[in-house]
């Protein structure tokens, strides 16, 4: 059944829209072409169109439309200076250091215009294959410069035909990757569950959600057509949106004291039962997802009140026959718990009715702030030399690009390989500014091309028919392009086939010599990206984390103190405050939380300090769950004795993140420790009150009584400050280990 569903959500995919189109984009310059009887133009007009679809990442139309622009800009500018130089191998090795130096170096400015860089390195590097000479580099370069226009003008008509498509399918991969999330956090309820293993898988999912919430964000608030409320469906996307973006927010903010959940109800069944309607709840928002994707209503779990109206009932039968003064708390807990499952249900129910797209619907459209969502970046020439240090990630990575590919080409001219650009070619793929991305990048290349070779020789074995083979050769480029974003492996293991094909089908004559410089040329350029990644000028994940966990700190105190400032009352503009500072913990966390999974990836002995570093990193992610849940139990009741009680506290608090930024920038931060827990004591004395009352109630008999609701109202934010002021503590006694280390 999983494997339909994935099958389901990949066919409606962004992923596979993309494929088709970069496909379409790529073969039919050749198509019409070969027509004419121009094959060779075809196939460079073809290497054009391909190289500008490195561009066409998503996001909203206009950047979509000004990064084409210029990397078509970009490709006709190299391709006439690397016709030029090919003609000597001194100055074209020269030109292959510099561009690619230079084209490594543009991924200062974020993820699109690093596109527009591989491209420029994929048409230097592609431009070698044929020399031209005189007019000939022009025409070659006008070719290029033609199937870049040609795909250009495919994918802005492909957006016009259909506008919202993306936005929807964007929206979809978004909201499942929430699902997802959602399921990760369910098995919490697991008995005997291996916490470090669930925080681990929490960490990748937070990360893919705070990266497709990007990718959608941008896209949403930077199309005009949308964001501008223009037309219904424009405003239904954008209350998807904002809505989704508040689901996931509440449920990072159903933490609770697992331990002792798991300590009070192991030997009951309640909850097996909770995990049961998290995962119902993930199978129901991830049903959205789907139906987003595919341009259908979404199918409502319609038992699922039913289900949820049961498990109230079975709490309140358990509270009748177990509730004891021993685990009050516990049952706090649980009654959180279903309170939060509800709000998510009904949560939910109203994105199911969004997906009707119903000119009927009645929705009040909130006023937002766009800057809320929208990430700018710096365009300035000032950033990029500003990088010119061995300080500067990005140029490190540079200088290992540059030098790779020079080495790659010495070594294909000197031993007259055949095909020697597919040496280069690998280095560029594989080589990535991290360790542990060109580890796997080296791994899946080199299994995807061995796996691959074994596919095509079958192909051509028992397929004979050059029709079949071209029908062939369009299926699998589709399926490697659809899947490149989400699977290099298999991308790579169907690229591979239909570049031997493609071969085959241009010279029969040459088919094994090109498998032999296949394998020879994948296997020499991997050994150049992996020793360039792991000897010149390493980048290890150890020396960049320690920013990150002094920048995740100071993101979590801010929300904080933001955050209680509003106690007692939100006033004017404290709402954005708390939203903007929302996002930046969950930014922050994504963004510490990839550094991470990524030294995992890395040699032991590079991985230093790992098991401190990932108590910190949960520690962190504890702290800012406890910090939404603080909010969202604050917005359903007010406390009017926390005026006066939570300020001592939310200073200590603040004081225990601020020593251990201290530590982390290896400064003192031995002293000015809060020496007593004065203000903690003050603030639990009223729950504490309360809670004695209610034991002697119950040693009494008396099950329902007017203590329980004030208890319960009190002892849920009270316990949110303990847990904030327990967990503070906590990261200070870790970063002192760290400093010390």
């Amino acid at each position: 059944m999983e494997y339909i569903k994935s099958y389901k959500s990949f066919i409606n995919s962004y992923y596979l829209s993309e494929g088709i189109r970069k496909t379409t984009g790529i073969l039919v310059p050749v198509f019409v072409c070969v027509y004419f009887n121009e094959l060779m133009i075809g196939i460079i007009m073809a290497l054009g169109a391909m190289c500008t679809s490195v561009a066409d990442n998503p996001g909203s139309i206009r950047h979509q439309k000004n990064g084409m622009l210029v990397c078509i800009t970009v490709i006709f500018i190299t391709s006439i200076i690397t016709g030029w130089a090919a003609h000597s191998t001194v100055i074209l090795g020269i030109v292959l250091f510099i561009f690619s130096f230079l084209f490594s170096m543009l991924g200062v400015y974020g993820a699109r215009v690093n596109a527009i860089g591989i491209a420029g390195m994929l048409i230097l590097i592609l431009n070698i294959f044929k020399l031209n000479y005189g007019i000939d580099i022009l025409y070659n370069a006008l070719y290029l410069l033609a199937g870049g226009a040609w795909y250009l003008l495919l994918s802005l008509g492909l957006y016009s035909f259909r506008p919202y498509k993306l936005a929807q399918q964007t929206l979809g991969d978004w909201i499942q990757s929430v699902a997802v999330y959602l399921q990760a956090r369910a098995a919490f309820y697991e008995k005997d569950i291996a916490a470090d293993a669930v925080y681990k898988n929490l960490f990748l999912q937070q990360v893919s959600v705070q990266e497709s919430q990007n990718i959608v964000s941008d896209l949403i608030f930077k199309t005009r057509s949308i964001s501008g409320e223009s037309t219904h469906t424009g405003r239904v996307i954008v209350m998807i949106f904002l809505d989704a973006v508040e689901l996931f927010e509440r449920i990072t903010s159903s933490y609770q004291d697992y331990n002792a959940l798991h300590h009070y109800f192991d030997d009951t069944n309640i909850l097996q039962q909770y995990k049961t309607l998290a995962l119902k709840l993930a199978a129901d928002l991830d049903e959205i997802g789907m139906a987003l994707k595919s341009g259908r209503r979404s199918n409502a779990d319609k038992d699922l009140q039913n289900q949820i109206t049961n498990a109230k009932e079975n709490l309140n039968n358990l509270r009748k026959t177990f509730l004891n003064p021993d685990n009050i708390e516990g049952f706090i807990y649980l009654r959180n718990i279903i309170n939060n499952i509800q709000d998510i249900y009904n949560r939910i129910q109203r994105l199911h009715q969004y997906t009707t797209f119903d000119e009927s619907l009645k929705f009040k459209q909130p006023d937002i702030d766009k800057e809320e969502f929208i990430s700018h970046q710096d365009y300035s020439p000032k950033l990029f030399f500003n990088n010119f240090s061995l300080q500067s990630d990005v140029f490190r990575h540079s200088l290992r690009v540059c030098i790779a590919v020079l080495a790659g080409y010495i070594i294909g001219e000197w031993f007259t390989i055949g095909h020697n650009y597919w040496i280069l070619l690998t280095i560029i793929i594989i080589l990535k500014p991290a360790y542990s991305l060109t580890k796997k990048r080296n791994k899946d290349r080199l299994l995807g091309t061995v796996t691959g070779i074994i596919i095509g020789v079958v192909i051509l074995t028992l397929v004979q028919n050059n029709t079949v083979l071209l029908i062939l050769l369009m299926l699998l480029m589709a399926a490697s392009n659809s899947l490149i974003r989400k699977n290099y492996f298999l991308s790579v293991m169907l690229m591979t086939p239909y570049v031997l094909i493609f071969f085959h089908l241009l010279n029969q004559k040459d088919f094994y010599t090109l498998l032999a410089d296949r394998i020879i040329d994948t296997a020499i350029g991997s050994v150049i990206a992996f020793l360039a990644s792991f000897f010149l000028l390493p980048s290890w994940e150890h020396s960049k984390i320690r920013q990150l966990m002094v920048a995740m700190l100071d993101e979590n105190k801010n929300y904080f103190i933001t955050m209680a400032s509003a106690i007692g009352g939100v006033k004017q503009g404290q709402e954005k405050l708390i939203i903007a500072a929302r996002k930046n913990v969950y930014v922050a966390l994504a963004n510490l939380s990839g550094t991470f999974n990524r030294m995992l990836s890395e040699p032991k002995s590079k991985q230093v300090g790992l098991e401190k570093i990932h108590q910190f990193v949960v520690l962190n992610h504890i702290l800012a769950s406890h910090i939404a849940s603080l909010s969202a139990h604050l917005k359903l009741q007010g406390n009017e004795y926390f005026k006066q009680d939570f300020e001592p506290v939310a200073q200590d608090i603040g004081q225990y993140l601020t020593l251990s930024v201290a530590c982390l920038q290896n400064e003192r931060c031995d002293t000015e420790e809060p020496n007593d827990k004065k203000a903690i004591q003050l603030l639990n004395k009223v729950p504490d009150q309360l809670m004695e009352k209610r034991k002697m109630e119950l040693q009494s008999g008396h099950l329902e009584t007017d203590t329980r609701k004030p208890l319960m109202q009190v002892k849920s934010v009270v316990n949110q400050f303990n847990f904030l002021y327990s967990i503070a503590m906590d990261i200070f006694k870790i970063s002192k280990k760290i400093k010390a280390e």
